[in-house]
């Protein structure tokens, strides 16, 4: 069972005084593995989500900060990247554990938060 969340982040690199480099910024992709459903931060998609777009720019700076030590200018969500099992797992632990949810079904809570981006990959 596997998935990652995938980010489009835009760098800065902050440099000593007589230090330059070029592009000061760049753009990469971050793939960020996520909690198997019901453990960690599995909520984590409801948490920073919402329509398939980042829910607050600030915080989803914070978090590339903090996944790729350096500062982020900009930061977007691309997919969630999930095998068949990983998503089979989401949709029940959702069902089992409504409360988060206002009691709403797994398919109307991953589209709420996720939007269209879930790519379903093979395992």
């Amino acid at each position: 069972m596997h998935a990652a969340y995938v980010f489009r982040v835009e760098a800065r690199f902050e440099t000593a005084p007589g230090v330059s480099v070029t592009p000061e910024t760049v753009e990469t992709v971050v793939e960020v593995a996520a909690d198997p459903p019901g453990e960690g931060e599995w909520l984590f998609f409801r948490d920073v989500l919402w329509r398939g777009e980042v829910g607050d720019e600030g915080h989803a700076r914070n978090l590339a900060e903090s996944w790729l030590s350096v500062p982020a200018d900009r930061v977007s969500f691309s997919e969630l990247k999930l095998d068949q099992e990983y998503r089979e797992a989401l949709k029940a632990e959702i069902a089992s554990n409504p409360e988060p949810f206002d009691g709403d079904p797994p398919r109307d809570v991953l589209h709420r938060h996720l939007g269209s981006s879930i790519r379903t990959v093979d395992s």
